[in-house]
């Protein structure tokens, strides 16, 4: 059975232990303090055992089979972790988690971690037979407006109050870098509060000073911002991808393919049909797109695609060497165009 927030995954288990948990996402701080809370759970209610297996192309199921098949003379509680390094379970590994969940064993729980699983595979017969008989937790990376009311959690529970303005440098900081906040917040703590003062509130200058810039971007992150309009966020991480080295012409690829998958979506909505349906055909199980992508379909037009995709050509050409144009510069000019900059639309071709 699949949750929504990681909120719901610990409530789920004390009311219906379900034989296997599996934790899925792509932000590791999320991840692990998501499996961390099972793991607590269980020693709670008398599971001492645990066994860790860690499931690569090499890793030998037998070993699982045999661990699972082991029973003991004494009654034992046993958490058996499964970190598999991709998502995507191939055989045999999916013929031994459903051969296993035809009996589990009521004194094991199967605790699986894993990257984001892929909307394809959850719509696979294993995963939905294995979905079936597990609390599944898709864990989401949090979106820019989730972070200021996360980060003053965090500062809460080290006894730290921040102001507003300190809560939004902090967000600027540290945005898709949660493993960063964590160690910022430690470190605001013993730098400005290290007396542990309830009363005292941390200010943005406090923050100027003592917290590095740690923030770490994905071209899609740069995509969201993009399409959602926010022209000076996405110059920002534009600007912390170059810096990171990644390539232009991966962005550009990134780019190309999303802007060809909104086409057919913009023609729908043109032809008359419901935005919000429209996005939920879009998102599919990644109901965290569906804003992003409910503005872009609100924003753009089908013309300004085929425009846009026209300006990716002109980038690809300075990437490969084909014009004397700075990459660079054409990626920027491209990303503040699909952003809605003003200057940069009357520059798009065939613009009024």
């Amino acid at each position: 059975m699949k949750l929504n927030k990681a909120g719901q995954l610990i409530p789920s288990l004390k009311k219906d232990l379900k034989p296997v948990v599996w934790i899925a996402g792509d932000e590791p701080l999320l991840l692990q303090e998501s499996a961390d809370a099972v793991r607590s759970l269980r020693r709670e209610t008398g599971f001492e055992e645990r066994e860790v297996f860690t499931v690569d192309r090499s890793f030998d199921w037998n070993s699982f089979k045999e661990s699972v098949d082991n029973l003991s003379l004494f009654a034992t509680r046993k958490l058996i972790e499964l970190r598999l390094s991709s998502p995507r379970l191939e055989e045999p590994g999916r013929g031994y988690l459903l051969d296993y969940l035809q009996s589990p064993n009521p004194d094991y729980l199967l605790l699986i971690t894993s990257l984001r699983v892929e909307p394809a595979t959850m719509n696979t017969r294993w995963f939905k037979t294995i979905e079936a008989s597990a609390w599944f937790l898709p864990v989401w990376p949090l979106g820019i407006d989730e972070l200021p009311d996360w980060l003053a959690q965090r500062l809460i529970k080290t006894g730290l109050r921040a102001t507003p303005e300190a809560i939004q440098l902090l967000v600027q900081r540290i945005e898709g870098n949660l493993l960063a906040a964590v160690q910022e917040i430690e470190k605001l703590k013993l730098l400005v509060n290290p007396a542990g003062d309830s009363s005292h509130e941390l200010d943005a200058d406090q923050v100027l000073q003592a917290v590095a810039d740690s923030s770490r971007y994905t071209a899609f992150n740069l995509i969201d911002a993009a399409l959602v309009g926010d022209p000076v966020r996405t110059m920002k991480i534009l600007q912390g991808l170059r810096e990171e080295g990644t390539e232009a012409l991966a962005i550009l690829g990134a780019v190309c393919a999303e802007l060809r998958r909104l086409l057919p979506r913009l023609h729908q909505v043109a032809s008359g049909q419901a935005v919000a349906r429209v996005a939920d055909e879009a998102v599919g199980r990644n109901f965290k797109r569906k804003g992003t992508v409910s503005r872009a379909l609100q924003r753009l037009r089908a013309a300004q695609i085929y425009r846009l995709l026209d300006q990716a050509r002109a980038v690809d050409y300075a990437v490969k060497g084909l014009s004397p144009a700075d990459p660079w510069l054409e990626l920027e000019s491209l990303f503040l165009s699909l952003s809605g900059s003003p200057a940069a639309i009357s520059r798009l071709p065939g613009s009024a």
